[in-house]
């Protein structure tokens, strides 16, 4: 039986607009908007060429409603310098994303969810809060993704062409997810990861004040404060430093020096003089994009445990991907940068993986 909602999905995923998917399948656009509306069902023929034509297999549009997010729901950095197709394609990302972390909770045991709501909080004063939750103290993070992921948050890559989407957040069925653009320096996926972070503890409900230009400089705030805590800052850093300094410091905790100096300003080891001097030798040096020693990229440990087991139990990207009725390179995307466990690409054996299996130990303690 078509499912309508899978293919509003499957067309925002590949950027087309109605007119053009139309055009493509050789049907009216009044044909496609009724099919998306659920008035009508394509006939065999005209789905085969749908399904062709958006590169998905025909399966995914039989199977039952896919979780679409609103774009309500999901934490863009920036709604007004992204197109709508950018918008739509990273949100149709997502739904896929879900569908794949559904079906690897069907067969294996992953953390379960543990990030308290801080809604209305001052974004420090959560940040502290959350480390000391978390038994952290104020010890460098050593990797942000296998943080969040020990703590139940489901991380996917956003491989999307436009650079306009450095990352985002949602909330679904109770699971937080956040999504990264891995692309980005290793530094500013990290950074990233903690500024979803508290997307996701500070705006967890949703709502018109929970996004705009006040809800970013929060999850700034936190991001910075998360990573780099005032206590450790104010007791390492000295004032008034040098950027050779700086680019030495970074490393305590793995940020980039931009990032070092905007908390430096914000702890008040920098004067607004210091801190617009340095910033602008940031920017002269080309340090704002790219900077020397850079850190170690951060990978995700469930992801490449689960597809290590999956590998040894012979799965291949050709079977997952037609379990979901989507491309290989459609897992590829959501997992680009964040596991470096590739599934064969062609079955080498008749097993399948039809039993749960048990993923233990996925962190250590930070």
């Amino acid at each position: 039986m078509f499912t309508s909602s899978r293919l509003t999905v499957a067309r925002m995923r590949r950027g087309m607009t109605k007119s053009r998917l139309a055009d493509l399948a050789g049907v009216t656009m009044r044909s496609i908007s009724a099919f998306e509306a659920g008035e009508m069902d394509p006939s065999a023929e005209t789905l085969a060429e749908i399904a062709r034509v958006l590169r998905f297999s025909p399966s995914f549009f039989t199977r039952p409603a896919i979780d679409r997010p609103p774009v309500t729901s999901a934490s863009f950095r920036s709604l007004t310098s992204m197109t709508a197709g950018q918008r739509n394609a990273a949100v149709a990302a997502g739904a896929l994303a879900i569908e794949l972390s559904d079906w690897l909770e069907q067969r294996f045991n992953l953390p379960a969810p543990s990030l308290p709501s801080f809604r209305g909080a001052d974004p420090e004063t959560a940040a502290e809060a959350l480390r000391g939750q978390w038994q952290l103290g104020e010890r460098p993070i050593r990797n942000v993704v296998h943080l969040l992921e020990q703590r139940g948050v489901r991380v996917f890559s956003l491989a999307e062409e436009c650079r306009q989407v450095d990352a985002f957040s949602l909330w679904r069925g109770g699971k937080p997810f956040v999504f990264l653009n891995t692309m980005k320096s290793a530094e500013r996926s990290r950074f990233d990861a903690a500024h979803e972070l508290g997307h996701l503890a500070l705006h967890r409900h949703g709502g018109p004040n929970c996004r705009g230009r006040e809800a970013e400089r929060e999850a700034d705030t936190f991001a910075s404060a998360f990573l780099m805590p005032r206590a450790s800052v104010l007791a390492t850093a000295p004032r008034f430093p040098p950027l050779q300094e700086l680019l030495k410091l970074k490393k305590q905790w793995n940020v980039s020096v931009a990032a070092l100096v905007h908390r430096l300003h914000a702890v008040e080891l920098l004067t607004e003089w210091h801190y617009r001097t340095l910033m602008v030798e940031l920017s002269s040096r080309g340090y704002r994009t790219t900077e020397p020693d850079g850190c170690e990229r951060e990978t995700s440990q469930i992801l490449n445990k689960v597809f290590a087991a999956l590998k040894a139990q012979g799965m291949t990207r050709q079977a997952l991907a037609s379990e979901l009725g989507v491309q290989s390179s459609d897992i590829d995307a959501l997992v680009f940068g964040l596991s470096f466990v590739a599934l064969p690409a062609a079955r080498d054996s008749a097993s399948r993986v039809d039993q749960p299996s048990r993923v233990h130990q996925f962190l250590r303690k930070k």
